[in-house]
């Protein structure tokens, strides 16, 4: 019998065109509900600011939606920016959540420093496919968004004046201390943060990267979840760094093991053809958010196809990682993809993130993915 391998969600809560926020927000709260019933394990907020396409832009928020529409699948941040927020707002709102939702809440942390680092020098750039055919585009570079104006308002309009984000691995401790309850100052003062303190949230961290946020996760032995979606080209050195970094931790979220989830971008069909058409719109999306527009909302096929029509090689070239990396067809397509990132990367879960113009074709998407994977023997919770 095989091992089971949880499947999760991650939403952004996207808004398609011609339709508006609410419509949106109330989509993700009948997904929630019904990936419920299809047998997922977790569903999981992400945090994104000043994006047209994205209504998801406070985790906490729409984890109490959801968190009181449903009643047994876990509701977290996937993740919440540690980049302009404190340990202590972060613990006194997820200690809420918890306290309302006991033993279902998930809180995910995130860096919200920008793109993964360059690469090291001498460090290859080139594309390949692993042994058992999961690919590995070439490493994309987010150099040209520093300075940008619209990055930079966004960090300004983020930030009190004058403040300056703590260290990311800090932070992360300070979490797990008020969680603890053994926080003590540089002057020995305690704080205790209630509600937070002692709530039973499973503590992740996420990443892009073989770099900080691969090594705080280990270092603490925590979870850590592994971007194969938002930056396929550093999943497999990200999944390494993150286990070699792994030291056994007791407390909230610690381990006595690695436990690794990895993240895809994923549209499923009855086919592989209708499956790529409902992807059309996922590169001039992308397209948008790698340009600093921010997301747009997401396209229908055919206004894809309208958006595209102009584009230069270089504007291919500014999607093509992520595009080529989307598993976009059937359900027996879309699952061998999944089982090839699974063995490649040696995950525990994987994160499911779909997102189509039409509602009920990302329904369906999430419908026909679990019940193949329920089919193959792998599905639980």
């Amino acid at each position: 019998m095989p091992a089971t391998i949880p499947l999760g969600i991650l939403d952004l809560v996207p808004i398609p065109s011609g339709s508006t926020a609410a419509e949106a927000l109330r989509s993700t709260v009948d997904l929630a509900r019904q990936a419920e019933r299809f047998g997922y394990a977790r569903y999981w907020f992400a945090e994104h600011h000043l994006n047209p396409g994205v209504a998801g832009s406070s985790p906490a928020v729409v984890v109490a939606l959801t968190a009181s529409a449903t009643t047994s699948i876990r509701i977290g941040s996937g993740a919440v920016q540690l980049g302009h927020r404190t340990a202590l707002s972060t613990v006194e709102e997820f200690g809420l959540l918890d306290a309302a939702h006991p033993g279902r809440i998930d809180l995910g942390l995130g860096r919200s420093a920008g793109g993964p680092p360059q690469r090291p020098a001498g460090e290859p750039a080139r594309a390949h496919t692993t042994e058992n055919g999961l690919r590995i585009p070439e490493p994309f570079s987010f150099a040209h968004l520093r300075g940008h104006p619209r990055v930079l308002l966004q960090q300004r309009l983020l930030h009190l004046p004058g403040a300056e984000s703590e260290e990311y691995s800090g932070q992360v401790a300070d979490v797990l201390a008020l969680l603890r309850g053994e926080y003590r100052s540089p002057e020995g003062v305690e704080a205790h943060a209630v509600p937070g303190e002692g709530a039973e949230v499973e503590v992740w961290v996420l990443g892009s990267s073989a770099g900080v946020s691969a090594e705080t996760a280990g270092a603490g032995g925590l979870r850590f979840a592994a971007n194969y979606h938002v930056s396929p080209a550093n999943v497999l050195a990200a999944a390494s760094a993150y286990r070699e970094a792994f030291k056994p931790s007791a407390g909230p979220g610690g381990l006595d093991r690695p436990y690794l989830s990895v993240s895809a971008d994923v549209v499923v069909a009855p086919t592989d053809a209708e499956a790529r058409e409902l992807a059309a719109g996922y590169g001039p999306w992308v397209h948008s958010i790698r340009t600093a527009e921010g997301a747009i909302p997401f396209p229908s096929p055919a206004e894809a196809r309208e958006l595209v029509r102009g584009w230069s090689a270089a504007d291919h070239k500014l999607v093509a990682d992520r595009v080529e990396t989307q598993f976009a067809g059937s359900p027996a397509t879309v699952a061998d993809q999944l089982e090839r990132l699974r063995d490649a990367t040696g995950a525990d879960e994987l994160l499911i993130t779909t997102i189509t113009h039409d509602h009920a074709d990302r329904v369906r998407s999430y419908r026909l993915l679990a019940g193949e994977w329920a089919r193959r023997g792998y599905l639980g919770r």
